[in-house]
C-alpha cells in the first residue's frame, strides 16, 4: 500500500511539472522546471544557468510540500527571500495533493512563480 501511495503522488506531481515545463528544448536550456520526491517531501525547483557563469547550472527551490503521515495531511511551504521556508498561510494544508498543486498553480500572492 505504501509504495502504491508513493507512486500515485509521484505521478501526480510528475504530470503537473511536465505540464509547466517549456515545450521548446532550446528554452529548457535557459529555464526548466523539475521536482524531487522522497515519499514524504516534494520540492519544486527551477533549473537555470548561473547569470555570471552560464556553464554552471543551478537549481532554485520555490515550493516544498510535506506529507505528515500521522495526520494524513500535506503542508505547503514557500521560500522567503531570506532562504527560509515558511508555511503558506493563505492555504497551509490539505488532505489532497492535487489541491496543494492547484494552489501553487494559482499563485495568487506571487510566492511561487513570482
Amino acid at each position: 500500500m505504501k509504495n502504491e501511495v508513493i507512486d500515485i503522488n509521484h505521478s501526480t506531481i510528475k504530470r503537473y511539472v511536465e505540464s509547466k515545463r517549456p515545450e521548446n528544448l532550446e528554452i529548457r536550456k535557459q529555464l526548466d522546471l523539475a521536482f524531487s520526491y522522497d515519499g514524504q517531501i516534494i520540492e519544486l525547483f527551477e533549473i537555470r544557468p548561473m547569470w555570471n557563469n552560464p556553464k554552471e547550472i543551478q537549481n532554485i527551490l520555490f515550493a516544498k510540500i510535506r506529507f505528515y503521515k500521522s495526520k494524513q495531511l500535506w503542508n505547503l511551504y514557500w521560500m522567503r527571500a531570506s532562504g527560509k521556508w515558511e508555511l503558506y498561510k493563505p492555504f497551509p494544508n490539505s488532505t489532497h495533493l492535487a489541491k496543494i498543486i492547484e494552489i501553487i498553480d494559482e499563485d495568487k500572492h506571487g510566492c511561487f512563480y513570482g
